[in-house]
């Protein structure tokens, strides 16, 4: 995955799986009925994860890539899973970032190797859509990441640190929902680019389910078998912390490449959350819903213009932006070039009509 985060402090209280009643004594070994010693496995039946697995498995592929860089050529490897039969695939932008070549491994147990190449993608939540030439693949289902709850059960899947025998499988739960990270660009020459180029993704899952370094790009799926997330970042700083980017930040996205393989897509560059009334307190916000910009990436049209961190976007061509997906939505019937009136509340109070000229969304090798 080749990608580090800020430092994040944390502190963890480890529970034993043991119980017992208060004032009684602990029985022996030896006391207990022969019955009740867990001599053989249970039934699948009644491993719900390896249920999850045996389901979702088959959908999951390694996404191995050559990358250039300064005095050679790298490699590097990742994850992905198959949403569409035909071979449409999808991974994390940072895993395809600048990749000369891009190959695909099946999970089989005696793999299927294809050339893969991007159809689709929104580095800004660092998604790449690929396409393989097959048939027949099997597919995993698109779930809801808005249904998610605090503390409902989660599995990862990945090839983590790209160990041999096969992809790594993780479960946990959904620690905290609607996350914004600061991630170092894994892909960015230092002599270029210097020290602390970082990257902002926000909607974003943290789960404790184990999340390495070749997990980028794999699926974190509900205990239904469905993709709530798509794993992009762990934290070497902490443990039990991995991120995921919520599958419903990135649908319309994976339809659009299906549709419309390497169709131009108008691009704004905002990085925005959803004002809520909690994110208004904190931050004493004027208005109650918007898309909270938290970040622009240099050069983006939205810089250009003058849109920065912190302004509120309330509507982008006459249409009411009232949470973060609003942005997304209406950016899909705009098209590349167009010139259109962007109003935002700023840091003050003041609300203003900027005029923004979108530009076409950049690919994986494009982005800043």
């Amino acid at each position: 995955m080749r990608r580090s985060l800020t430092p994040i402090l944390l502190f963890a209280v480890v529970a034993s799986a043991c119980s017992f009643t208060v004032g009684s004594k602990s029985p022996s070994p030896a006391a207990l009925p022969a019955d009740t010693l867990n001599s053989t496995p249970l039934p699948a039946a009644h491993e719900p994860v390896e249920g999850v697995v045996r389901r979702v498995l088959p959908a999951v592929v390694n996404v191995t890539t050559d990358i250039s860089q300064q005095g050679g050529t790298g490699q590097g490897v990742g994850t992905g899973f198959v949403v569409r039969s035909d071979g449409v695939i999808v991974t994390n932008c940072h895993v395809v970032e600048h990749a000369s070549k891009i190959t695909v491994f099946t999970s089989d147990a005696d793999p299927k190797q294809f050339d893969a190449r991007v159809i689709g993608s929104d580095c800004l939540h660092d998604l790449a859509v690929l396409k393989i030439d097959a048939t027949e693949m099997p597919t995993v289902d698109l779930g809801s990441s808005a249904d998610l709850l605090l503390g409902q059960r989660v599995v990862a899947l990945g090839y983590a640190l790209a160990l041999d025998g096969g992809p790594t499988v993780t479960a946990g739960i959904v620690s905290s929902l609607d996350r914004t990270i600061t991630a170092q660009d894994p892909n960015c020459d230092p002599a270029t680019c210097g020290q602390n180029l970082t990257r902002t993704y926000s909607n974003v899952i943290q789960t404790d389910a184990a999340i390495n370094h070749g997990n980028s790009g794999g699926p974190l799926v509900n205990m239904q078998g469905q993709v709530v997330g798509i794993n992009s970042a762990g934290d070497d700083n902490a443990q039990n912390i991995g991120f995921a980017i919520a599958i419903d930040s990135v649908k319309q996205t994976i339809a659009d490449a299906e549709k419309n393989p390497l169709g131009v897509s108008a691009y704004l560059g905002v990085i925005t959350r959803s004002v809520t009334s909690d994110l208004a307190f904190q931050l004493n916000l004027t208005v109650q819903d918007g898309a909270y910009v938290v970040d622009t990436p240099s050069d983006a049209p939205a810089q250009a213009a003058g849109i920065n961190a912190g302004d509120v976007i309330v509507s982008i061509d006459g249409h009411t932006v009232a949470s973060a997906d609003d942005v997304g939505r209406i950016l899909e019937g705009l098209r590349a070039g167009q010139k259109v009136p962007v109003q935002i509340v700023g840091t003050d109070g003041t609300r203003r009509t900027i005029d923004v000229t979108l530009a076409a969304r950049p690919g994986p090798a494009e982005l800043p």
